[in-house]
């Protein structure tokens, strides 16, 4: 029976949806929006798409973990680390790239790694766990940095430009996408499906099933890090108010990738397809005139899908349990 189960969780059909939906949007981006298709419309979109589609990726292993692991608390944890940056590290003069980026992935993993130490031997629920985090992240984040100000390194100044396809920051998602195929290929990976499908089976079957949920946690960190590095290349500068924003877009493109909220199944390949759609919906609906509704509309665009999302992951879980 568990052999089964890691047979099913590694099929590909939940892709179907989310790569379907991405073809679609894609034909109607290109009749409402053809400059986005150009060199400097794709450098552009990747600039802007880079923190979201990485904040994705950091929730899937730890989501893939199992318990309803949903870490609301990724968009604060990349807002700190974005103030940060840039009220500790470049007011103090701390400015060179290895610093920033170990500072950057050293402090999401090692928040991820207390969060996963909390939910493990303390025993409290994930999602209690990672709202706590929401709200103090949130607040720490406004006490470090009352409001948007400051400025990024040199350095990073000119990687919010988005001029090129061949930006430092589409480096930067490649890199990440290296490191999940790496993980991939690796037996964390597996372990980490058993893990998430059935944890008990998992633990009888010799997985260490504390390890791999503290190893999924801090990979997510490591990505959220990565994220908060992009999006300090976007804005140029610190911002401790968009934490929930990107959260809340985060979740709703990692159902949109068809990943499961109850675990075992997701990868890097739904996650960037649900975060590239997110994109793509709020880029089309930007090219139409809602006057001053505009900003409701996407608001609502966006729960209408995490609505759909949800109803179809239930689906194919009842599918696949028949």
């Amino acid at each position: 029976m568990f052999e089964r189960l890691l047979r099913q969780r590694r099929t590909l059909g939940y892709l179907t949806v989310p790569a379907a939906l991405f073809v679609v949007l894609v034909v109607l981006a290109m009749i409402r929006s053809p400059n986005l298709f150009t060199s400097e419309g794709l450098g552009g979109a990747i600039v802007v798409a880079a923190p979201l589609v990485l904040c994705t990726l950091a929730l899937t292993p730890i989501v893939m973990s199992g318990r309803g692991s949903v870490d609301l608390s990724v968009g604060p944890l990349m807002g700190f680390i974005n103030v940060t940056i840039v009220a500790w590290l470049t007011a103090g003069g701390f400015t060179h790239p290895l610093v920033i980026f170990a500072w950057a992935m050293g402090m999401g993993a090692l928040y991820q790694l207390c969060q996963a130490l909390v939910i493990l031997y303390v025993r409290v629920a994930p999602i209690i766990v990672s709202l706590s985090g929401f709200l103090f992240l949130s607040g720490l984040n406004l006490l470090i940095m009352p409001r948007a100000g400051g400025l990024a390194p040199d350095w990073m100044m000119s990687w919010g430009a988005g001029r090129t396809i061949f930006a430092p920051v589409t480096f930067i998602v490649l890199a990440a996408l290296a490191l999940w195929f790496v993980f991939w290929r690796s037996a964390l990976h597996t372990n980490l499906r058993l893990t998430g499908a059935d944890e008990r089976m998992a633990y009888t079957a010799g997985v260490p099933t504390a390890a791999v949920r503290i190893a999924a946690h801090m990979l997510g960190g490591v990505f959220v890090g990565l994220a908060a590095v992009c999006y300090t290349a976007l804005v140029a500068s610190g911002d401790p108010t968009q934490g929930g924003t990107f959260t809340l877009q985060a979740v709703t493109a990692l159902v949109l990738g068809g990943a499961s909220l109850a675990g075992g199944r997701g990868g890097a390949i739904g996650s960037v397809l649900g975060a590239l759609n997110m994109f793509l919906i709020a880029n089309l609906l930007a090219t139409f005139n809602f006057g001053t509704l505009s900003g409701s509309a996407t608001k609502l665009a966006f729960g209408l899908i995490l609505v759909f999302s949800l109803l179809v992951n239930v689906l194919a879980a009842r599918r696949a349990a028949n």
